[in-house]
């Protein structure tokens, strides 16, 4: 099967995807499919044991896997590596969004039994969404020689934030009220002050209220808008494939519900997280203006693929094991802190 070209102005920019109509289609059809099933197995709200959220992920991260495996087989090692790198890079960049998901749950008090159905509407509206800026992107690349460009210097300033962040010792905190989406909406609707159970609006006083669950689900979504500037853009840093860009968003993202209460004990020990993803969205950063200063200058070098997975790999693994130990650290020096003003005591009974 011969992979389909896009013409653009420039010939190096052509954009060559492997997938057909038919396989647009199918793709589109299961995630859509997917979408719904979890939509039913969460019908009722219920708290989501460990053990329960460890099987969805497992069978979540499985699909991408295997999916990637007929990637591979059928369309040759280069776009398998491609398909793994930018499903490991979204991956990675998905756990980032549950730290900001945990800060929006916990400033709304979303009861447990309600959480999943939040993360699960984030995550239609964020495929949608992320849907929206692949087809944009796509557009930009096919008209315009600098669109790797601005990807990149978007990359790179993301990058340089990320890494403020990761140096600020404040504790990140969300006010809802300062949410610029909340005073939005609460401008044109009353908003009721309890939750009702997994209805977004309700009839009070002859009138349509919001409850809630209407504004942290908004909240989630508008986040999701934030997230896909740079998520988008760090894709098409390994792949200018649309559908390779949408397939790994899709898969990395269907598998976020279910991560969330898998990691959430967790995310709080990976204190090295911001810097490893501040290196990874630079890197690609680079290697997206390198793609575009070689289409320029031809004697510029580029970033093979393989390297990049190696390189993001590396940083990953580095930054688990470094925030490990970190944190192990800091829970010790807590735990000998608590202990020593108990340290000179005598004990009255000897």
């Amino acid at each position: 099967m011969s992979p389909l070209v896009l013409e653009t102005p420039a010939a190096d920019a052509a954009l060559t995807t492997i997938a057909t109509p038919a396989l647009w289609i199918g793709t589109i059809l299961a995630v859509i499919g997917l979408l719904i099933f979890d939509f039913i197995v969460t019908r009722k709200p219920h708290e989501v044991s460990f053990k329960e959220a460890l099987g969805w992920t497992a069978f979540y991260i499985a699909i991408p896997l295997a999916f990637g495996a007929w990637v591979w087989a059928a369309h040759g090692h280069d776009i398998g590596v491609k398909y793994y790198t930018g499903y490991i890079v979204e991956k990675s960049l998905s756990v980032d969004n549950l730290f900001v998901f945990i800060l929006i749950l916990s400033a709304f008090a979303v009861p447990r039994i309600l959480q999943q159905r939040v993360l699960l509407i984030g995550v239609a509206g964020a495929i949608v969404l992320r849907g929206i800026f692949i087809a944009l992107g796509a557009g930009l690349i096919a008209t315009f020689d600098w669109t790797f460009l601005l990807f990149g210097a978007i990359l790179l300033a993301t990058a340089i934030k990320v890494f403020r962040d990761a140096r600020s010792e404040e504790d990140e905190e969300i006010d809802p009220e300062q949410m610029r989406i909340v005073r939005v909406m609460s401008r044109f609707f009353p908003v009721t002050g309890e939750y009702e159970g997994t209805k977004a609006t309700v009839i009070r006083n002859g009138r349509r209220a919001l409850t809630p669950l209407a504004l942290v689900m908004a909240a989630i979504i508008f986040t999701d808008i934030v997230f896909a500037v740079d998520s988008v853009p760090a894709v098409y840093g390994i792949t200018a494939d649309p559908y390779l860009v949408f397939a790994t968003n899709a898969f990395a993202l269907l598998g976020l519900r279910a991560l969330y209460f898998v990691l959430e004990g967790a995310l709080s020990k990976l204190v090295h997280l911001g810097y490893g993803l501040s290196i990874i969205l630079a890197f690609i950063g680079v290697k997206l203006v390198l793609h575009w200063a070689h289409g320029v200058w031809p004697g510029v070098p580029t970033v093979p693929t393989t390297l990049s997975l190696v390189v993001i790999v590396g940083v990953l693994a580095v930054t688990t094991v470094t925030s490990l130990r970190a944190s192990k650290r800091i829970e010790a020096e807590k735990a000998a802190a608590e202990a020593a003003p108990h340290a000179g005591l005598v004990d009255p009974t000897r």
